[in-house]
């Protein structure tokens, strides 16, 4: 295994990357939108994505270990140095598109939040919550005098 072959399974990765970065930023107008089929279809997508990188990342660490055991990649482009800029430049690319992707998904992470809370906030309005939650008489009315408060006599 060479450099080379390196330098082919890293593109297939950015490719991935930047295809998964626009899913990202179709699940921001998804859950605005509050379209929860589309957010699924979405999110399936995403982990056949999450797979393939994963896959890809497993071959890239058998290429890195086949050229060299203990190298890193800049280690790597400088022992190759036909493809060493090539190398490098992949790899700035990679790292911009990851670092949009986990910015976009905090943003995501926090539409979905915001989300949840005005469900729970309008399900609150809509179905409010006893405030007692003990044995006693009901709310707002009380034992009436010379009535026994229960079904056991205490007294006997």
């Amino acid at each position: 295994m060479s450099a080379e072959s390196l330098v082919v399974i890293m593109n297939k990765m950015l490719k991935l990357h930047k295809s998964l970065y626009e899913l990202t930023v179709k699940k921001t107008d998804i859950v605005k939108k509050g379209d929860t089929a589309a957010l699924d279809q979405l999110l399936k997508d995403e982990q056949a994505h999450v797979a393939a990188i994963n896959k890809l990342e497993q071959e890239r660490l058998a290429v890195s270990k086949d050229i060299s055991t203990d190298a890193s990649l800049q280690e790597i482009a400088e022992a190759n140095p036909s493809e060493k800029e090539e190398l490098l430049q992949i790899k700035e690319d990679l790292l911009g598109v990851i670092s949009e992707i986990k910015v976009r998904n905090e943003l995501n992470q926090q539409l979905i939040h915001q989300s949840l809370q005005f469900i729970n906030f309008s399900k609150s309005l809509v179905m409010p919550q006893e405030k007692e939650f003990n044995y006693g008489p009901p709310a707002g009315k009380k034992a009436k005098p010379g009535q026994s408060p229960g079904m056991f006599n205490s007294k006997a």
